[in-house]
């Protein structure tokens, strides 16, 4: 059993660790409610562009004049991966990169083999994991969109990588995040960027069909292709990054509430451990004293 300046030492080691890990906790508590209010205020425009495209997209005798419709003959595809700056929050960044290799490998399988998939990786974790391991990464440094991310600010990136399928560079693009579901629960998602899926997927052509949405287009559609398209794409890159950042808030806040309850368990565990090795040396030194105190009669 360690003696006692060593459980001492532990349980203050232990004590300090729950006061970062709380302290930690309240900061993501703090920013959580920020991230949480920009994707809530977003989400609902950004559902609503994408409803206008896939029924533009979808129109019949537009797809062939489409830019952001039609395929090129490009063997290479993105996957943009978003994921924190930071640790500390869990399974969140390591379920993402797992999610998005697998999603690699199950839609661009034969190009993985190639190293003809290229990874835009948004954040410190992502960069890092790709750039160590080798894999074909787009030069750049994008980490900071996830620092108090706006329109303007991925602007510049966005318009990269529209370009980039515009002029032949990649015959697809992909988009893979943490989807924000409560603090609890963040999902990983891919959803395909460029070109537009020409198919609406049978869950939004059921809420359309439903809905029975009848757009009437003003400007023309040609004008619409022009100008709403691609700020509807850099909005859905926004609403990712929005989604990525209020999940990550919500894994490191419930990941520090975690660590905080397990170092005040182990704490009490530590003091209890002390507070019997301090009675057993009591005891001994009582035992001493009484044979001594024996041995001099």
């Amino acid at each position: 059993m360690a003696n006692l300046k060593e459980i001492r030492n532990r349980i203050v080691s232990v004590s300090s660790m729950s006061q970062i890990t709380n302290a930690m906790k309240m900061v993501s508590a703090a920013k959580f409610k920020k991230a949480q209010d920009a994707i809530t205020q977003l989400r609902p425009y950004a559902v609503k562009l994408q409803e206008i495209l896939n029924t533009l997209s979808s129109s019949e005798g537009n797809s062939s004049d489409n830019p952001y419709v039609k395929q090129n003959g490009s063997k290479k595809a993105l996957i943009v991966v978003i994921t924190s700056n930071r640790g500390l929050c869990g399974a969140f960044n390591s379920n993402l990169i797992k999610y998005a290799l697998a999603t690699a490998n199950d839609k661009f399988g034969d190009l993985l083999i190639q190293n003809q998939v290229y990874f835009l990786p948004v954040g410190r974790k992502a960069y890092e994991y790709f750039h160590k391991r080798k894999y074909p990464v787009v030069e750049g440094n994008y980490n900071h969109l996830n620092d108090s991310p706006n329109f303007e600010k991925i602007l510049p990136v966005s318009q990269l990588i529209i370009d980039s399928y515009l002029d032949g560079t990649y015959s697809n693009i992909e988009v893979i995040y943490n989807q924000f579901k409560n603090a609890a629960v963040q999902i990983p998602t891919a959803e395909q960027f460029l070109p537009i899926p020409k198919v609406i997927s049978k869950k939004h052509k059921g809420e359309i069909k439903a809905k029975n949405y009848d757009f009437i287009f003003e400007p023309s559609k040609e004008h619409i292709v022009k100008e709403l398209i691609p700020r509807s794409l850099r909005i859905q890159l926004l609403k990712s990054i929005f989604d990525s950042v209020a999940s990550e808030h919500g894994a490191r806040m419930t990941a520090m509430h975690k660590a905080t309850d397990n170092a005040s368990e182990l704490a009490k565990q530590y003091r209890l451990q002390y507070n019997k090795a301090r009675q057993a040396a009591i005891t001994n030194e009582i035992l001493e004293i009484v044979g001594g105190a024996e041995a001099l009669k």
